[in-house]
């Protein structure tokens, strides 16, 4: 056994490998707006782990949820193989980030994926609107369904990285957003970016238990937010 850790790697499990499907990622950022989202996804359409990340820039860790240890950082899809959710649940440096990055988009295309689409929040008041940063083609269909599309900007850390890998992979790339609560985990903005996931993409994930049960999941992820607050200033995606 290779005790030796990777840059980074895909470890699959029992070898299952998705087909052409749509990626769905969330990362440690804003209100937890991404980890909570996918999440709930992986929750309610009754996904399987079917890999996980390793790197040596992860920092040591795990997560202990249900009675069972999980790696921090994971990749779930539904039985058919055409829905997929990345999920991370801790905050990621950037020294290394490249490396994980570069895994992610290998695996990606080793799929042929049709889409990776970021969950992320971005610090702001709740204004009940889901915004979309994107290439031309694929804004003017988040506008036909009600998205608000950010014109110009500056994206970076795990996001950015992500989307400027999309480009050279010629991955179609996007992130949706939804205003958030810095400071404590947002299930109000999660369940809003979940609503417009399932009117652009024909899912449906029920959203009433996430905003049902908002108090408990505050005190559930509080801790992450509050590490992610420590960190947000200089390892957190910015949207600009």
């Amino acid at each position: 056994m290779n005790r030796e850790y990777p840059a980074a790697e895909v470890v699959e499990i029992n070898g299952e490998i998705p087909n052409e499907p749509i990626i769905f990622a969330g990362f440690v950022g804003a209100g937890l707006v991404g980890p909570l989202s996918i999440g709930h996804m992986i929750a309610e359409m009754n996904m399987k782990e079917i890999a996980y990340v390793r790197s040596k820039h992860i920092p040591p860790s795990t997560v202990f949820t249900s009675g069972r240890l999980r790696y921090p950082f994971r990749i779930y899809a539904d039985d058919a193989g055409k829905i997929c959710c990345i999920i991370c649940e801790i905050t990621l440096k950037m020294e290394g980030i490249f490396d994980i990055i570069g895994t992610i988009l290998e695996w990606a295309k080793k799929t042929k994926a049709r889409e990776l689409v970021i969950l992320d929040g971005v610090s702001g008041e709740h204004d009940g609107k889901t915004y979309c940063a994107a290439e031309q083609d694929r804004n003017k269909e988040m506008e036909k369904n009600g998205i608000s599309i950010i014109t110009q900007g500056f994206i970076t850390g795990v996001p950015g990285g992500i989307l400027a890998e999309c480009l050279m992979y010629k991955i179609q790339g996007s992130v949706l957003l939804a205003k958030a609560d810095k400071a404590k985990p947002d299930p109000i903005a999660s369940a809003l970016l979940l609503e417009s996931v399932n009117k652009l993409y024909g899912i449906s994930v029920d959203t009433e238990k996430m905003l049902k049960n908002k108090e408990r999941i505050g005190n559930d992820f509080s801790d992450m937010s509050k590490k992610y607050t420590e960190h947000s200033k200089k390892y957190s995606g910015m949207y600009m």
